[in-house]
């Protein structure tokens, strides 16, 4: 018999991550310390040299014994660490691809994709395209790390983005980096829903009823958007929302598809011109502003990357089938859906509208501008509706890592699970902090190409940041040069679009009409 050597795996729970005292990690391998959980240390003894066949045998049963063992130290792992089952993203892990499917498209597909059309007025038919390609690739190359980075540690599990960003960075600085841009993406788009929706709801309304029938304020709109978006809410966690996905992704692709159809059925405007705004007789600053914006609005029509650990976490996940392979499944199909969303739309739009443009610049107010008369009120009726359900949907999503937030403070505070009636009352609580900004600060949508700008590098610049931190490829070699090109890539388009965004603001003015929603 030759030697045996000990091989060590350290498991650390995620939720320890909160509780960290010290600034930095200096290893992702390394025991995250102080922590209120202990860690497990699994010891196997592999024997380096061959064995006989009686040996052999004894080797298999010692193995077997090993791997019961492993898998109770496991099971008492997960007892040690219970807050993982009281919070609404890990406390269900039945989740498939299916759900995950569900989940990605009616989360990645959003309003800010009707803006695309309007892009192409300036940058034109070949670079809007190759924008809008590359964009396409390089946001889907970083959601595929972010999956693989969901278990890259031993007997970890990052379910949330800031703790991914935390173990990466270090505590600090992984907190300074990501806080923001999570929690904007989370509560920020429940708000910008709530706008878009109750608005939508109006428009809904003034087109189905008679002229005479009375429509309600644009406050008491939000409210009610608000209301119907809570009492959803109050389904418990990740898993139990995929209906609704289900239902948010069908008229995700329908409304957007609708959209791009009508516009090509009922023809072009008079007087439409293709030529690109840069042609336009204006200052240099100008035209660099209007080629930033454009290529922003490409960059922000991508999204869900806030919530794709969140969803990865709740799949189930062992040694022999990782919570990657079902991830990576939902992420194929969703993305080859979402691109035959957004491609048409861009392409579509632009040919039917031109660099024609309205006063909120998307291509359903173009549609509704131009085509309002020679389309049947259910027609038009019906593509309102599907907004508003997709966008009560996709406020079930964002809102899941808000509350997930707000119980992690309550479960570490009372040591138990919350009790139904505390969860209710932190989802009514985030509901009325939503509704309130949405009422004091209606013009948030104007300013969304200001705060996406600081928000870009989530999608697209600290995945691959985090990739070289934690899977520490070759130095110099084609990944590790990959990875750090595209990530400072990112921050400078980041720092270049949120220059455009003030200098945009600063030419054209901002109408802060607060606490007067229209």
């Amino acid at each position: 018999m030759g030697e045996s050597v000990g091989e060590v795996n350290i498991r650390v729970p995620e939720s320890a991550l909160l509780h960290y005292s010290t600034p930095t990690i200096r290893s992702p391998y390394q025991s995250l310390s102080p922590s209120p959980y202990p860690p497990v240390i699994n010891i196997n003894l592999l024997p380096s040299t061959s064995f006989s066949s009686s040996s052999s045998r004894d080797h298999d049963h010692a193995t077997t014994t090993t791997i019961t063992n492993v898998q109770d130290q496991q099971q008492q792992h997960q007892n040690n660490r219970p807050q993982d089952a009281w919070l609404p993203i890990t406390e269900s892990t039945n989740g498939n691809a299916y759900f995950a499917t569900f989940h990605l498209l009616s989360s990645g597909i959003g309003i800010q994709a009707l803006v695309l059309p309007f892009a192409f007025s300036t940058l034109g038919w070949a670079w809007g395209t190759i924008c809008l390609s590359l964009a396409f690739m390089w946001q889907l190359h970083t959601a595929l790390l972010l999956i693989l980075l969901h278990e890259s540690i031993p007997g970890v599990r990052f379910s949330r983005y800031l703790h991914l960003s935390m173990a990466a960075f270090g505590i600090k600085l992984g907190k300074v980096a990501a806080l923001f841009p999570v929690m904007y993406l989370s509560g920020g788009t429940c708000v910008m829903l709530i706008i878009t929706g109750g608005g939508t709801m109006e428009l809904f309304f003034n087109t189905v009823c008679d002229d005479k029938a009375k429509s309600l304020s644009g406050v008491l709109w939000f409210l009610v958007f608000t209301c119907i978006a809570i009492a959803i809410a109050q389904l418990p966690n990740l898993n139990s929302i995929a209906g609704v996905s289900l239902i948010g992704a069908i008229t995700a692709v329908c409304y957007c598809t609708l959209i791009w159809v009508l516009s090509l059925r009922k023809g072009r405007p008079t007087g439409i011109s293709y030529r690109s705004s840069l042609a336009e007789d204006q200052s240099s600053v100008a035209k660099m502003s209007d080629v930033l914006n454009a290529v922003g609005i490409i960059f922000l029509a991508f999204r869900g990357h806030n919530v794709l650990l969140e969803i990865q976490g709740t799949m189930p996940s062992t040694a022999k089938h990782p919570s990657r392979e079902p991830m990576c499944k939902g992420v194929t199909i969703s993305y080859l859906v979402i691109a035959m969303c957004i491609f048409p739309l861009a392409i579509a739009g632009f040919w039917a509208y031109g660099n024609k443009k309205t006063s909120t610049g998307g291509i359903l107010s173009a549609f509704s501008q131009f085509h309002r008369h020679q389309v049947s009120k259910f027609s038009m009726g019906l593509v309102y509706l599907l907004l508003v359900i997709h966008c009560l949907s996709a406020f079930q999503i964002y809102a899941i890592p808000v509350f997930d937030n707000l119980e992690i403070r309550y479960t570490s505070v009372k040591k138990k699970a919350c009790t139904r009636m505390a969860r209710t009352c932190l989802r009514l609580f985030f509901g009325g902090l939503a509704f309130f900004i949405a009422v004091a600060f209606p013009f948030l949508p104007r300013l969304a190409a200001l705060i996406g700008g600081m928000t870009l590098p989530l999608t697209y610049a600290y995945p691959c940041f985090m990739w070289i931190a934690i899977k520490k490829p070759r130095r110099g070699g084609y990944v590790w040069c990959l990875n750090l090109a595209l990530g400072c890539l990112g921050i400078i388009l980041s720092a270049l679009l949120v220059a455009a965004a003030i200098w945009s603001l600063a030419h054209t003015g901002l109408n802060a009409n607060f606490f007067k929603p229209k």
